[in-house]
C-alpha cells in the first residue's frame, strides 16, 4: 500500500509534472469563427489559412472549445484567472477603458503564476480588460468624456504589467487602437491600419529576444483581428476574393505563421507549448449573409454567431502543438473552456492552484495525451452579450432565454410571443440547435438549471471550499415572462 501510495503523489502531485519547464505561447484572434478556420470546415470555409491549417496537422485540434462567453472582456478575464467574468460587476457587455482594471490587485493570473515559477512573461496585443490612463504632471486620471483617445504620454498605473506580465505593447480595445502602448505608457499615435502588421513584428521580435536565455517564457498574443475595423493592408486586399474580411482573417492567419516561426528558427519548437484560439465567434459586422452567399459560413456547422447563446457565440476553434507531447494531427472532443488555462499551467508545473484562484478552471492537460480529464465541475456555463445564461452538461444544453440571447435574430425582443421560456438542446443529435426540447423534457431541463443554481451560488464550478462572487446578487433569468415568473435571482 506504501509503495502506491508513493507511485501515487509521483506522479499526480508530489513532482512537477514535466522536468522542463515547456515555453508557452498563446494565440487568441479576436472575432474568428469556428467556420473561418479552413481545416475545421472544409467544405463551408473559402478562406485561405495555410499556417493554422498546419499548425493543426502538427498538434492536437479541439471540437468542443468554448469562449467563457461570447463577447471579448469576459473571456479574456476567464483566460487570466479562471473565472468566469459575470462573478465580478461585468454582468452583460464589455468594458471600454478608462476605468481601474476588472481583474482585482490581489487575484492570482497566469502571468503571475508563471512569473512565481521561473517564467519570463510578455503580452503583444490587445488587453481589453480596463486600465486607468493618468496625466504623468498631475497624477489624475484621464477621462473618456474629455479624450477620444488616450493622449501620448498618458501613464498606465493597473495595465498588464501590474498583472503579471513583465513587458506589454499593443493596446486597450477597438475604439482606442490608435494608441500605442508600451509597458505602462503610451508612446504614440498610429494608424489603426498598421496594428496587426505591427503586432505580428513585435511577437515575433519578443520571441527572437528570448534566443540564448535559459529562462523558460510565456507569450500571450491576443490579436485584434478579424475584429473591427476590418483593415487589411494594402498587400492583403483582394487576396481572398471575398472582401475584406476573408482578406483580414487572411492577414491574420499570416500572423500566426510569423509567430510559429520566430518559434521554429531560435530553436523553441520541440519545448513549446502553443495554444491557438479565438475569443468568440465571427461577428455580423464581417458581413455574414454576404459571405454566406459566397458559400463561406462563419460558424460552420453552429448556429448563431458572436454575442448569442447558441454555440456559434461561442465555440471556438482551439489547437494545441507541442511536439513529443502532443500526437499530430489529432482531435479530441473534450468538452473544455478557455477558463482551463489556468489549471492546465498548474498541472504542468506540478503545483496546486494558488489559493483564492481558479474557481471555474479545470485542467486539460489529460486531453493532450488522450487521456479523460479529470474534471471536478458538472458542466460549462455560457454567458452572452445581454447577460443570459446557459449550462451545458455532457450532451445537454439549457438556455435561459427564448431566443439567442444575443444578437441573431430572433432576439429576445423578436422572439415569438408563445415561444417556450428557455430552450433545452441534444448537442449530439442536434448540434445546429434546432430541435428545442424543453417542454418535453422538462426533468432534464429541471436538473440543469440546479446544478447552474449551485454553481452560481457557490462561487466556483468546480470542487473546494465554497467562494464569493464579486456581487450579491446575480440575476439567472433575463428575459421577462410574467405567467411564468421567470425573473429569478440568485444570491
Amino acid at each position: 500500500m506504501k509503495n502506491c501510495l508513493f507511485l501515487f503523489l509521483v506522479v499526480f502531485g508530489a513532482l512537477p509534472a514535466f522536468a522542463e519547464k515547456p515555453n508557452i505561447v498563446y494565440i487568441i484572434c479576436d472575432d474568428l469563427g469556428y467556420g473561418d478556420v479552413h481545416c475545421l470546415a472544409p467544405e463551408t470555409c473559402k478562406i485561405s489559412t495555410p499556417h493554422i491549417d498546419k499548425l493543426a496537422s502538427q498538434g492536437m485540434v479541439f471540437t468542443d472549445a468554448h469562449g467563457g462567453s461570447s463577447v471579448c472582456t469576459p473571456t479574456r478575464y476567464g483566460i487570466m484567472t479562471g473565472r468566469y467574468a459575470w462573478r465580478t460587476s461585468l454582468q452583460r457587455g464589455v468594458v471600454t477603458g478608462f476605468a481601474p482594471n476588472l481583474i482585482a490587485e490581489d487575484r492570482p493570473t497566469v502571468p503571475g503564476l508563471l512569473q512565481d515559477h521561473g517564467y519570463t512573461t510578455g503580452i503583444v496585443g490587445k488587453w481589453h480588460l480596463n486600465f486607468q490612463y493618468v496625466d504623468p504632471e498631475t497624477g489624475e486620471a484621464y477621462s473618456r468624456k474629455k479624450y477620444k483617445k488616450p493622449p501620448v504620454g498618458a501613464v498606465i498605473p493597473d495595465g498588464p504589467t501590474q498583472r503579471g506580465f513583465d513587458y506589454f505593447h499593443g493596446f486597450h480595445h477597438a475604439r482606442d487602437m490608435e494608441a500605442v502602448i508600451e509597458n505602462d505608457r503610451v508612446i504614440e499615435h498610429d494608424k489603426v491600419v498598421n496594428m496587426l502588421p505591427r503586432l505580428t513584428h513585435k511577437a515575433s521580435e519578443w520571441i527572437d529576444s528570448r534566443a540564448g536565455n535559459d529562462k523558460p517564457f510565456f507569450l500571450y498574443v491576443p490579436l485584434g483581428s478579424p475584429h473591427t475595423p476590418i483593415v487589411p493592408s494594402e498587400e492583403w486586399k483582394g487576396k481572398s476574393g471575398l472582401g475584406d474580411y476573408g482578406d483580414f482573417v487572411m492577414q491574420t492567419d499570416h500572423a500566426v505563421g510569423e509567430i510559429t516561426a520566430a518559434i521554429e528558427r531560435n530553436g523553441f519548437a520541440d519545448n513549446t507549448l502553443v495554444i491557438f484560439t479565438s475569443d468568440n465567434g465571427c461577428s455580423k459586422a464581417a458581413g455574414i449573409p454576404k459571405l454566406a452567399a459566397q458559400g463561406h459560413i462563419v460558424s460552420a456547422h453552429l448556429r448563431g454567431s458572436k454575442a448569442d447563446l447558441w454555440d456559434g457565440g461561442h465555440r471556438i476553434p482551439f489547437i494545441v502543438r507541442w511536439p513529443g507531447k502532443v500526437a499530430a494531427g489529432s482531435q479530441n472532443n473534450s468538452l473544455i473552456c478557455l477558463t482551463d488555462l489556468l489549471a492546465t499551467i498548474c498541472e504542468i508545473l506540478g503545483t496546486d492552484l494558488p489559493p483564492g484562484s481558479g474557481e471555474d478552471s479545470v485542467s486539460f492537460l489529460p486531453a493532450l495525451s488522450g487521456d479523460p480529464i479529470r474534471s471536478t465541475r458538472n458542466g460549462i456555463i455560457h454567458h452572452s452579450y445581454s447577460g443570459h445564461f446557459a449550462y451545458r452538461h455532457g450532451k445537454w444544453k439549457l438556455l435561459l432565454a427564448k431566443a439567442s440571447g444575443g444578437w441573431s435574430m430572433p432576439n429576445e425582443a423578436k422572439a415569438p410571443a408563445d415561444a417556450p421560456i428557455a430552450q433545452l438542446y441534444d448537442m449530439e443529435a442536434d448540434i445546429g440547435e434546432q430541435n428545442n426540447l424543453y417542454t418535453s423534457k422538462p426533468e432534464v431541463a429541471a436538473q440543469l438549471l440546479k446544478l447552474l443554481e449551485e454553481d452560481v451560488r457557490r462561487g466556483r464550478s468546480t470542487q473546494g471550499e465554497p467562494a464569493s462572487n464579486d456581487v450579491s446578487e446575480i440575476v439567472l433569468w433575463k428575459t421577462k415572462n410574467k405567467k411564468a415568473n421567470a425573473k429569478k435571482k440568485n444570491k
